[in-house]
């Protein structure tokens, strides 16, 4: 499978490909507005206070989405590292510059889509990218849920609620969650220090509702944890 086929498959396995067919699928990735750009590992994909110009799919790789604070910290906002997730399109609907950057965590792949594939002037849109339209509907909407969760998850009292909370909506049947990214990573998203996160992750071991093992973490005791939603 060449790179072109297997930027096709990808894109028809996402929320922005949903019920297209392969020729209107082609139609669409061979516009003028369509591209693919890769960048190495630490490369900037766009910097805080630029001006959107591309809705970014990805194609292969991790990135990571970031703010930088007054007194230059790092904060982790999220992380997307599924082929297929789009990233950016907020931006570039409302035409306002980024207030956070983002940073390819290993060589990564992207496929950008200019803002001129969302023209509603009629004529000027085909029918391949109106129902590209049609599905960043459902990509917003996902977004507002899972916006929805997080703010629901930071607006916790305290570190363990904020802990048991993400958990919550992280884990799967069983009451496991695998983390994908660093302990570092993720005391940014809570915005502690990583040690703070250590301990309590350490008290909620040593008190039987949580097994941790590196990024594998499992709940033991359910209705302790339960407890804390």
């Amino acid at each position: 499978m060449d790179k072109q086929e297997e930027t096709a498959a990808i894109f028809r396995k996402c929320l922005l490909g949903k019920n297209m067919e392969e020729r209107a699928v082609k139609e669409f990735l061979s516009s003028s507005q369509v591209k693919i750009a890769d960048y190495p590992k630490g490369a900037a994909v766009f910097h805080d206070g630029d001006s959107p110009r591309y809705l970014y799919v990805l194609l292969e790789g991790k990135v990571h989405i970031q703010k930088e604070s007054f007194t230059g910290r790092h904060i982790f906002l999220s992380e997307i590292d599924e082929p297929g997730d789009v990233f950016g399109e907020v931006y570039l609907l409302m035409g306002r510059p980024y207030d956070m950057y983002v940073e390819a965590v290993r060589d990564t792949c992207l496929l950008l889509v200019g803002s001129q594939a969302f023209s509603l002037q009629p004529g000027n849109i085909s029918a391949a990218a109106l129902q590209v339209q049609r599905n960043l509907l459902q990509v917003l909407a996902r977004k507002a849920y899972f916006m929805h969760n997080k703010l629901k998850v930071l607006s916790s009292g305290t570190l363990r609620e904020k802990i048991i909370r993400f958990l919550f909506w992280s884990m799967d049947e069983q009451g496991r969650v695998r983390l994908d990214y660093t302990r570092e990573t993720w005391a940014d998203y809570f915005s502690v220090a990583r040690p703070s996160l250590s301990r309590e992750l350490g008290a909620l071991q040593a008190e039987g509702i949580l097994q941790v093992k590196g990024r594998d973490i499992r709940v033991v005791d359910k209705g302790a944890f339960e407890a804390y939603l």
